[in-house]
C-alpha cells in the first residue's frame, strides 16, 4: 500500500512551494531519493499542466567527481547545469542521505572548488535569485541514526514536520517582520558566554514559510555587515559537508570573525572561514519558529527551524535581505535558548522581545510553539 503522506508532500511542493502554473517547467533534482517521491512529483506537476524534467543523482558519484575535478572541470559542470536551470521556472531538490559522512575527508582544495565554482554561481546567484525553488531531505536510516531515532520514528517525525499549514504559519510571522523592519539594534545574550549585538537597520526581513525549504519556519534578516560585535557560542552540533563541529564559539569585531574556536575540528573550522573574503562576515540572522522542532536532529535544514532558537550564518547574504556580503559559503550555526538548553534573551533596541525561547510582546505571542501548533 502506498504511503498517502508521499502524495501529500508532493502536492505541497508542487502547488504551494513552487506554485506551478500550466506550461511552466520544473527541474526535479533527486539525489539518492526513492522513485516513489519522484513519481508523485512528476504526476502532481503534470496534474497542474506543468512540464517536469528529472535529474537523478547519487552522492557517491558526486563525491567521486569532486575528488577528480579541477577548477575548470567544476566550471564546466556549473555551466552545464546553469544552461538547464535557465530554461526552467522552478527547481525542486530532494536529497536522501544514505551516508551522512559521504563528504567527510574531501580535501580542502576540492571543497573550495565546489563551493566557489559550482555552489556560488549555480545556487547562490542563479537559483536563489531568478527562479522558484524548494529544497528538502528524504528520511533515511542514516538520518534516523544521526537523530538517535528508529527508522520508523524518524519517518513519522519527518512527515509531521513537513506536512504543516504553512499559509497559517506565514500569517503569524507578519508582526515579527514588521517589528524587525522597524528595529535598529539587536542584542542576543545567553548564560553560556554569548553577548553579541548588531544593527539590522535598513536591511529588511523575510519569512521562510514553506516556499524554499520543507520543513520550514523561520524569520530572517541580516546584520549591517560591519556592525557585528561580541561573542556567540552555539550549542547545537553542526554537520557541514560530512564534518561534525561541536561547541563552536565566534568572536566578532566590526563585523568580522576575529577568533573562532570549537571543541573539535579546529583546523577545518579555520579552513572554512578562510574560504574567501566574505566567509568571516555574517550573511543572515534568524529566529527558528517551527512548533514541532524541539531538539536537534543534526541536519541544518531541520535544526535551523528549532522553536526557541536563533541562528547566525557566516557567509553569503540572501538578496531579499542583502547586506552586501558575498561568499561561497552560507553556514547556519544554531543557538537554542530554551530553559532546557540554558535560556537566554533577545533584545530589539534594548526592549526584551524573547526570553528563554518565548516571545514576550503580545503581538508576537502567536509565534510561540503552544500557539502555533
Amino acid at each position: 500500500m502506498k504511503d498517502p503522506r508521499i502524495k501529500q508532500l508532493a502536492e505541497l511542493l508542487i502547488k504551494y512551494s513552487c506554485a506551478l502554473h500550466p506550461r511552466e517547467k520544473v527541474l526535479i533534482e533527486a539525489i539518492n531519493a526513492p522513485r516513489e517521491i519522484v513519481l508523485e512529483l512528476v504526476r502532481e506537476a503534470r496534474a497542474v499542466g506543468a512540464t517536469p524534467l528529472v535529474s537523478l543523482k547519487d552522492d557517491q558519484v558526486i563525491r567521486e567527481l569532486a575528488l577528480t575535478y579541477d577548477a575548470e572541470d567544476v566550471r564546466f559542470m556549473a555551466d552545464s547545469e546553469l544552461h538547464i536551470l535557465k530554461q526552467a521556472d522552478a527547481f525542486i531538490s530532494i536529497r536522501a542521505p544514505l551516508n551522512t559522512q559521504e563528504y567527510a575527508g574531501l580535501p580542502g582544495e576540492k571543497l573550495r572548488n565546489i563551493l566557489e565554482h559550482y555552489i556560488q554561481p549555480v545556487h547562490f546567484e542563479h537559483r536563489n535569485n531568478h527562479m522558484k525553488w524548494v529544497a528538502l531531505r528524504w528520511p533515511t536510516p542514516a538520518m534516523a541514526e544521526r537523530a538517535s531515532l528508529s527508522t520508523e520514528d524518524f519517518e513519522d517525525l519527518y512527515f509531521d514536520l513537513c506536512l504543516r499549514d504553512y499559509e497559517h504559519m506565514s500569517a503569524t510571522m507578519d508582526p515579527l517582520i514588521e517589528l524587525l523592519e522597524n528595529t535598529d539594534d539587536v542584542r542576543v545574550v545567553s548564560p553560556n558566554g554569548t553577548d553579541i549585538s548588531f544593527s539590522v537597520k535598513g536591511i529588511g526581513a523575510h519569512k521562510s514559510d514553506g516556499r524554499n525549504n520543507i520543513p520550514d519556519g523561520e524569520v530572517f534578516t541580516a546584520p549591517v555587515r560591519e556592525s557585528v560585535n561580541g561573542r556567540i557560542r552555539f550549542n547545537v552540533p553542526s554537520v557541514y559537508y560530512g564534518v561534525t563541529f561541536e561547541d563552536i564559539c565566534l568572536e566578532f569585531h566590526d563585523g568580522k570573525i576575529v577568533n573562532a574556536l570549537c571543541r573539535n575540528e579546529q583546523a577545518k573550522l579555520q579552513e572554512i572561514l578562510d574560504q574567501d573574503g566574505g566567509a568571516r562576515y555574517v550573511g543572515e540572522f534568524a529566529f527558528g519558529l517551527h512548533p514541532g522542532m524541539r531538539k536537534p536532529v543534526r541536519d541544518i535544514l531541520f535544526d535551523e527551524k528549532i522553536a526557541g532558537s536563533v541562528h547566525i550564518a557566516p557567509g553569503n547574504a540572501y538578496s531579499v535581505c542583502d547586506n552586501g556580503n558575498r561568499s561561497a559559503i552560507h553556514w547556519d550555526l544554531i543557538l537554542m535558548q530554551t530553559p532546557e538548553t540554558g535560556g537566554g534573551e533577545v533584545y530589539f533596541d534594548r526592549r526584551l522581545v524573547r526570553k528563554d525561547g518565548c516571545f514576550i510582546p503580545r503581538q508576537l505571542a502567536a509565534l510561540n510553539p503552544e500557539n502555533l501548533c
